[in-house]
Formats: C-alpha cells, sequence, structure tokens
C-alpha cells in the first residue's frame, strides 16, 4: 500500500500537468521566459480594459455604453470567460472574422459580395481551417456551395491592361499566406540572406499554378491547362539548369504524369456552357490536397503565429512571413505547441482563439509597471496597442455616437480611403497618417455624427443632468468610468 502511495504521489503532478489548458500551459511559458529575463509581468487588465479588449477581438467594435454599464456593475467572477463565450456564440464573431481574415488573405486587392457570403457562412459553422484553405486554393468550378472561395485565387489571376498575369506575385502569396515563408526573392536564385529559401521552393510552388487562368471574373470562375511538363529553371548566379514538378518545401515534388493528346481531361471543356473542364492531373486539386494537412508543420505554425499577432498584436514569429531556422521567434516552444494542439483539435480556430484569449497573458494590463522601462515588446510582458481595421474603426464610432448601423454602409468607403493601407500591404503596424486625422476632423458625415438625433449619445447627454454627463461620455467613448481628476 506505501509502494502504491508513492507511486501516485510521483505521478500526481505529471497527469496534473498533462489536463491543463492550453491557456495555462501558455502563460508558463510567457511566465517562464520574462523571469529568465528578469522583466516584470504587467498586472491583468482591469474589467474596463478587458472588456473593450475582448469586444473589439471578438465582435469588431467597442462595447455600447450599456453593455459597459452591466458588465462592470456584475460581481460574477468567471464573467470574463461568460462574456467571451457570449461574443465566440454571437453573429459579430463571425463578422469580425469576416473583416480580419479578408484584410489578411487578400490585403486589400479587392472585395467581392461572394467572398464575404463564404466567409462569413465559414465562421458562422466554425469551418476548420484546412477545410477554409482547401477550398480556396482548390477554386473548384463545379462546386457551387463554395463559389465565394474561388475569390482568393481569381483575383490574383486577373490581368490589368497589357500587363500579364502576375504569377509570381501569386507564388510569393501563397507562400507567404498558407505557409508563414516569403519566397519572393527565390524566384531567379536563391535567397541570398535566408539559407533555408531555395528557388526550388518557389519554382516548385509555382507550378502548382503556373498552367491556371482566369475564365470569369465576375462568376469567379478557374480554369487549368493540363500541366504537361515540369517547370525547367537555372540561377542567374550558377546557370546549371534544374527542372521540378510540382512541390511544396520540404517534401517531395510531384511527378507530372503525361496522357495522349486528347485524353488530358477528367472533365472535358464545354464552350457553350463555359466549364473550363478538369484535368485528369489538376494542380489545383493536387495543392488543396497536400498543402493543408496537419503533417504540414509550416500551415498550422502560420495560422497559429497569425491568429496569436491577432489577439496579442505581435506574431511569436515577426514579420508574420518569415518562418525559417534563423527567425524560430521570441517564443519556439509556444509556437510548436500552439501549432501541435491547432492541429490535433482539426485546425479549430474558435478554440484557438478562445484558449489564447483565456490566458493571463492575453488578459494582462497595457500599463507598464511603474519603475521600469518598457520591456521588449517579444515578450508579451505587458499588453501591445493593436492596430484597428477600418472596419473596426468605422464600428466603434458608430457603437460611441449611438448610431443606427445603417450608416455604416455610407460611411465605409470614407473610412476604407482614410484608413485601409494600399494593396498588397500587410496592416500589421500601427501607421498614423495625416490624411486620416483630417477625415476625422473634417468629413462632414463624420461631423453629423456628433448631433443629437433620435436617442444617440449627443441626444442622452442633452437630457442628461450635468454630473451625470461625464460619466455616459467616458463610458460611451472610453468603456471606463471617469476618475476623480
Amino acid at each position: 500500500m506505501i509502494r502504491l502511495a508513492l507511486l501516485a504521489a510521483l505521478l500526481a503532478p505529471a497527469a496534473s500537468f498533462a489536463q491543463d489548458t492550453l491557456a495555462a500551459r501558455i502563460d508558463r511559458q510567457i511566465e517562464s521566459r520574462a523571469r529568465a529575463e528578469n522583466v516584470p509581468l504587467a498586472p491583468l487588465a482591469d474589467d474596463a480594459e478587458f472588456l473593450r479588449r475582448v469586444t473589439l477581438d471578438f465582435a469588431g467594435r467597442i462595447p455600447t455604453a450599456e453593455a459597459a454599464r452591466r458588465f462592470l456593475a456584475d460581481p460574477e467572477p468567471k464573467k470574463r470567460e461568460a462574456l467571451l463565450d457570449t461574443l465566440l456564440a454571437s453573429s459579430d464573431y463571425s463578422t469580425r472574422m469576416t473583416d480580419l481574415f479578408s484584410v489578411m488573405l487578400m490585403e486589400r486587392l479587392g472585395e467581392h459580395a461572394e467572398w464575404s457570403k463564404w466567409l462569413k457562412a465559414s465562421f458562422e459553422k466554425n469551418k476548420p481551417w484546412n477545410v477554409m484553405a482547401r477550398e480556396m486554393l482548390r477554386a473548384d468550378p463545379k462546386d457551387a456551395t463554395n463559389v465565394g472561395a474561388a475569390f482568393w485565387l481569381a483575383k490574383r489571376l486577373e490581368n490589368y491592361g497589357q500587363n500579364p498575369v502576375d504569377y509570381s506575385g501569386l507564388t510569393r502569396d501563397v507562400g507567404r499566406l498558407f505557409l508563414g515563408k516569403n519566397f519572393q526573392c527565390c524566384e531567379c536564385h536563391d535567397h541570398l540572406f535566408v539559407e533555408d529559401y531555395k528557388q526550388q521552393h518557389f519554382q516548385g510552388l509555382h507550378t502548382f499554378f503556373r498552367s491556371t487562368y482566369l475564365v470569369n471574373a465576375a462568376k469567379l470562375q478557374v480554369g487549368e491547362n493540363p500541366l504537361a511538363a515540369k517547370t525547367n529553371f537555372a540561377s542567374v548566379f550558377t546557370k546549371v539548369m534544374m527542372a521540378t514538378g510540382p512541390g511544396l518545401p520540404g517534401m517531395m515534388a510531384l511527378d507530372v504524369p503525361t496522357f495522349a493528346k486528347g485524353m488530358e481531361f477528367a472533365e472535358p471543356p464545354d464552350k457553350k456552357s463555359g466549364f473550363p473542364g478538369v484535368p485528369k492531373f489538376s494542380t489545383l486539386a493536387a495543392v488543396s490536397e497536400k498543402l493543408p494537412r496537419a503533417d504540414n508543420p509550416d500551415f498550422a505554425r502560420n495560422m497559429a503565429n497569425r491568429l496569436w499577432f491577432a489577439l496579442l498584436g505581435r506574431g511569436l514569429v515577426h514579420p508574420l512571413d518569415m518562418h525559417h531556422s534563423k527567425n524560430t521567434g521570441s517564443h519556439p516552444e509556444l509556437l510548436d505547441l500552439l501549432a501541435k494542439e491547432f492541429a490535433a483539435k482539426n485546425f479549430d480556430m474558435k478554440w484557438l482563439l478562445r484558449e489564447i484569449a483565456l490566458s493571463k497573458t492575453y488578459q494582462r494590463s497595457s500599463r507598464v509597471p511603474a519603475g521600469i522601462e518598457p520591456p521588449d515588446e517579444k515578450l508579451f510582458a505587458v499588453a501591445l496597442e493593436k492596430r484597428l481595421t477600418a472596419d473596426q474603426l468605422l464600428q466603434s464610432v458608430l457603437a460611441a455616437t449611438g448610431t443606427d448601423a445603417k450608416s455604416a454602409e455610407a460611411l465605409r468607403p470614407k473610412f476604407l480611403k482614410a484608413f485601409a493601407n494600399q494593396p498588397r500591404e500587410p496592416e500589421d503596424e500601427i501607421a498614423p497618417s495625416l490624411k486620416a486625422a483630417l477625415f476625422l476632423l473634417h468629413d462632414e458625415a463624420v461631423l453629423a455624427l456628433l448631433k443629437p438625433a433620435n436617442g444617440n449619445l449627443a441626444d442622452r447627454l442633452a437630457k442628461l443632468p450635468d454630473a451625470q454627463v461625464a460619466a455616459e461620455l467616458y463610458l460611451a467613448i472610453l468603456t471606463r468610468p471617469p476618475t476623480a481628476d
């Protein structure tokens, strides 16, 4: 009996560790690194700061004054977890994720109603990330239920004027956005500064897409010509000729099968209906099956890192598209953990976002502890400022002023013009501009939101006693009560 008791005592810590939530394991790794660097951690954010942060991250706007009043008065000790679950179950969550992923994946290249519809439906169903990626990369002309997914590829297959289709840009975007690796400098030679990035990687990816073409931009219809041969390439430095079939970094390239002329299509094109046909060897089918898999570590690590960035304001690997052996990130073990658990949970993004948001790391205050210099951002010892998208800013302005959401349609083009980046520029840094400041100060439609109308903020303030005006203003705009000062 004594031996059994001793064995149970020794096993108990291991069993407890195995049952830890991912949120707790995140905190252990962040706290361990901070101790090693002798950096104090900021305390947890107060309820007001947490409420504003989590509502922006999961609903795409600041909370209303009434929501703030209720949450701050709620004595329930687990109210943060309850609020998070409420937000994740709301329609605001799918709207916010549609905005987040459209900015992340399209980088302001354009918008399409079917794309937005597909994204929103995917997040409403909590569709796994590998399934979403597969639908985007496949762009299946027979899949009527996921037409919008083809926008990711169709938009990149457009040509402008006399310019040819930018297949190099498409290849770069696949590497960056789905694998976290920017092979832009590898088209003509191995990367000069990143030893891991080879010309073979670029050309292998490029081969998956070089036979694709845009059939119909309005209908988001993408076609493929049969791939007849491997891609031949040579470094501009060595001039040695090489060849590759379609291939992913770190994996064997595929052989290119040959078929008798006229027998290359499993489903032949139909000019009358516009159906582009399906080759017997479809490179889009191949990449959509090979790339978004649990046994492709680049795929899981990339999205785990991007979701961390979305909530914490900085990637564990930063820049987000520069994963390589000399840039393993601030907490490589943590990124490995997130990627492994993400894949094990069948790429459930809602689950991973929830676990990160439940961590003390996410819930830390943005206030630097008194008497110390601001710590290195990559330690995540203090909450970082995060850039808001144009849509987050617009929805927050409407929430603060108490304006009907119908006004968003008229104002949105203006907010995009003032706050969105130029096409192909990732929105991963805070970048104030004079244009944006002047827009907020002088645009007539924005200034009109401050005029009293039908119960909006200005109308409510006009009806309140003077002593209550400051409290209402602060709750509506800053999500906290005013201090005595």
